[in-house]
């Protein structure tokens, strides 16, 4: 490939699917398991020369001192632990003098036991743990191939990874069967999962017979644009007041990020994307996670060094596309933190000839509208160079001016929480003692 055709990052993401759309699960949202039907035949096993080619030219790619492995699926844990004990002997022998190889993986809990646990605290692993809430509420989409719910299972392996003191996160999608009930999704995860870490990723399912990102209808198990920002709205005014300095929601964090000048730091919310790829279990190389289908493949690794598909002109135009707007993105006050969301769900035209509107944007917008007031006073601390638990009383304390109408439940477990000298949670000012703890 010409040197003037490619222009490659200093650093890039490669998702790798080490067993392709394999999943011992069935959940009915899916958007992956559909994958294999662009491998008819295949066993989906990524072989020990592949991998060692990918960790290679991975680490060789990349000009900065960390660099991450996502391992995704399906079900990554199906390629087996000696896979990635190999995997990290690997990563080993390549990495510079200096440089920090971090790992990531992604799961739905259900096969972790005592190996995987060990292996993951002693490699120093993050794990993601793919939760949607409550009994009910988790199993209403995710089960198995049986049709079971998956709830006490997913628990089970997550009660392993605490007991193991391994890192984790919890991915909690929000479709039609929760996202009525956010208070009861966002308590559980903060208070029976113990979540210190949440992403909330939107359900927006095509409704087609390919499994590709085409056409506007999405199947009923989608989240709408008004139910995905009332949910949003219910946690953030319970997470301001309440959880700044104990809980991490992704969404809320980038926006924190976009008001005190930042960039978002989420690919869905910056103005271009195109350096989260896909690895697939044969060397495939795709634009995204979402459009892992013929029109976004960019070859193969051992066909076409990566640095040269990361760098092609293909997929700047793919990272590029992020910035057609329609008219009303363009002169949306909400822009700057928005920037049209992600590609896979800009599926309504607003007008003929103009760009695709992303299908939740009237959520998006109202979300970002209602915390712009408390968001605009966070910024304002952050530059100050406040601490996570000042931020918090001051938000508290200006509660109602800011617009804000947290949970009374979540106050009444700040107050039970409150030492007789700490700052009141209630945001007077005053210390607990002379202010609720005299009730």
């Amino acid at each position: 490939m010409n040197v003037e055709q490619r222009a490659v990052p200093p650093a890039f993401h490669v998702m790798v699917k080490p067993a392709g759309p394999l999943c011992n699960l069935a959940c009915e949202y899916c958007y992956y398991l559909s994958k294999a039907n662009l491998y008819p035949g295949a066993d989906f096993r990524m072989s020990g020369p592949m991998l060692e080619d990918f960790t290679r030219q991975y680490i060789a790619g990349q000009q900065v001192p960390a660099v991450t492995f996502n391992w995704q699926g399906g079900e990554p844990l199906l390629r087996g632990l000696d896979f990635f004990q190999q995997a990290v002997a690997l990563q080993q022998r390549y990495r510079r003098p200096g440089m920090h190889i971090i790992n990531a993986l992604q799961s739905n809990g259900v096969l972790l036991d005592e190996a995987w646990c060990r292996f993951f605290k002693e490699r120093d692993f993050l794990i993601g743990i793919s939760l949607d809430g409550p009994r009910a509420l988790h199993n209403a989409y995710r089960r198995d191939k049986r049709g079971e719910g998956t709830f006490d299972r997913v628990m089970a392996g997550l009660a392993l990874l605490k007991q193991h003191n391994v890192a984790f996160n919890i991915l909690t999608t929000v479709h039609a069967a929760n996202a009525p009930h956010p208070l009861a999704v966002y308590r559980f995860l903060r208070d029976e999962a113990e979540a210190h870490f949440i992403q909330f990723i939107p359900i927006v399912q095509r409704d087609n017979e390919t499994g590709f990102q085409e056409g506007e209808a999405v199947t009923g198990r989608s989240v709408t644009a008004p139910q995905y920002g009332d949910f949003l709205r219910a946690i953030f005014d319970t997470w301001v007041r309440c959880d700044i300095a104990r809980v991490s929601v992704q969404l809320f964090d980038v926006a924190v990020a976009a008001w005190a000048g930042q960039r978002p730091g989420l690919c869905m919310f910056e103005e271009t994307c195109g350096t989260a790829l896909v690895l697939e279990h044969n060397g495939d190389l795709y634009a995204c996670d979402h459009f892992v289908e013929p029109l976004h493949r960019l070859g193969n690794i051992r066909e076409t060094p990566l640095v040269d598909m990361v760098g092609s002109a293909q997929q700047r135009a793919f990272g590029q596309a992020k910035r057609d707007l329609p008219a009303q993105c363009q002169a949306c006050e909400v822009r700057f933190v928005c920037n049209g969301g992600c590609l896979k769900n800009r599926l309504r035209s607003p007008a003929s000839g103009e760009p695709p509107l992303n299908v939740l944007c009237e959520g998006y917008k109202a979300f970002f509208t209602h915390i712009d007031r408390p968001m605009r006073r966070i910024a304002e601390d952050v530059r100050a160079g406040y601490p996570p638990e000042v931020i918090q009383v001051h938000i508290a304390r200006d509660a109602d001016a800011l617009g804000l109408t947290p949970d009374p439940a979540d106050l009444d477990a700040l107050f039970a929480q409150a030492g007789r000298n700490d700052p009141c949670p209630c945001g007077s000012g005053r210390k607990y003692k002379h202010c609720h703890g005299r009730r």
